[in-house]
C-alpha cells in the first residue's frame, strides 16, 4: 500500500545505487535508426508529414528574422518532450517530464539564451518591449514592473505547465489502478476500465498537446527578441 500518493513518480529503479529512471528518456534513440532505411515506412511518412508542418508553422512565428535551421531546434524539442511524454504512459516506464528537474532544464537555458541574444544585439528593442503600445505616460511605471515579472516568470510557468499537466493525469490513472483490485461488483469494475482506457486516450492527446504548447510558446519568446 503506497504511503504517498506522490511515491509514484519518485525515482525507484536502481542498480548499484545507480538511478536507471532517467535512462528511459533516450528510449526515443531507438526508433532513430529505421529513419535511415533506403525504403520509407509508412512511420516514417507520417512522421516527415509532421515535422515539415510544424517546420512551416515555426517559420511563419519567427518571420523573416529568423536565423536558417532555427527551426530545427523547436522540432528537436518537441520530439524530445512528445516522446518522453508518450513514454511515461506505459507501465512500469519512469516519466521524466513529471519533474521539474527535467522540464525547468529545458526552460530555463533557452530562455536566458534568448533574453541574452536580445539585449545584447537588440538593447533597445527589448526596452520598447517593456512598454505595450499605447500605454499612458501615468501608467509605463508599472507597465515595466508587471511586464518585468511576467517575464522572469516565464521559464517557471514552461516547465510548472508541462509537470504539473503529466502529474495530474498520472495521478488519476493511479488513483482508479488502485481502486480497482478492491472492488468486487463487475459493473463498477466495468466503469473503472472504461474510465482508464478513455483516460489513456486522453492522456495521449495532453502528451501531444503539452509539447506542442512548451514549443510554441519558446518559439514566440524567441520572435520577440528579433
Amino acid at each position: 500500500m503506497m504511503t504517498n500518493l506522490f511515491s509514484v513518480f519518485d525515482p525507484s529503479t536502481t542498480i548499484f545505487n545507480l538511478s536507471l529512471n532517467w535512462l528511459s528518456t533516450f528510449l526515443g534513440l531507438l526508433l532513430i535508426p529505421s529513419f535511415f532505411w533506403i525504403i520509407p515506412t509508412r512511420f516514417q511518412i507520417i512522421w516527415m508529414n509532421i515535422l515539415i508542418t510544424l517546420h512551416k508553422e515555426f517559420k511563419t512565428l519567427l518571420g523573416n528574422n529568423g536565423h536558417n535551421g532555427s527551426t530545427l531546434m523547436f522540432i528537436s524539442l518537441f520530439s524530445l518532450i512528445m516522446f518522453n511524454n508518450f513514454l511515461g504512459l506505459f507501465p512500469y516506464i519512469f516519466t521524466s517530464t513529471s519533474h521539474l528537474t527535467l522540464t525547468l532544464t529545458l526552460a530555463l537555458p533557452m530562455w536566458l539564451s534568448f533574453m541574452i541574444y536580445g539585449w545584447i544585439n537588440n538593447t533597445q528593442h527589448m526596452f520598447i518591449h517593456l512598454v505595450p503600445q499605447g500605454t499612458p505616460t501615468i501608467l509605463m511605471p508599472f507597465m515595466v514592473c508587471i511586464e518585468t515579472i511576467s517575464n522572469l516568470i516565464r521559464p517557471g510557468t514552461l516547465a510548472v505547465r508541462l509537470t504539473a499537466n503529466m502529474i495530474a493525469g498520472h495521478l488519476l490513472m493511479t488513483l482508479l489502478g488502485n481502486t480497482g483490485p478492491m472492488t468486487t461488483s463487475y459493473f463498477i469494475l466495468l466503469i473503472i476500465l472504461i474510465t482508464q482506457i478513455l483516460l489513456l486516450v486522453l492522456e495521449s492527446t495532453v502528451a501531444i498537446i503539452q509539447a506542442y504548447v512548451f514549443t510554441i510558446l519558446n518559439t514566440l519568446y524567441s520572435s520577440e527578441v528579433n
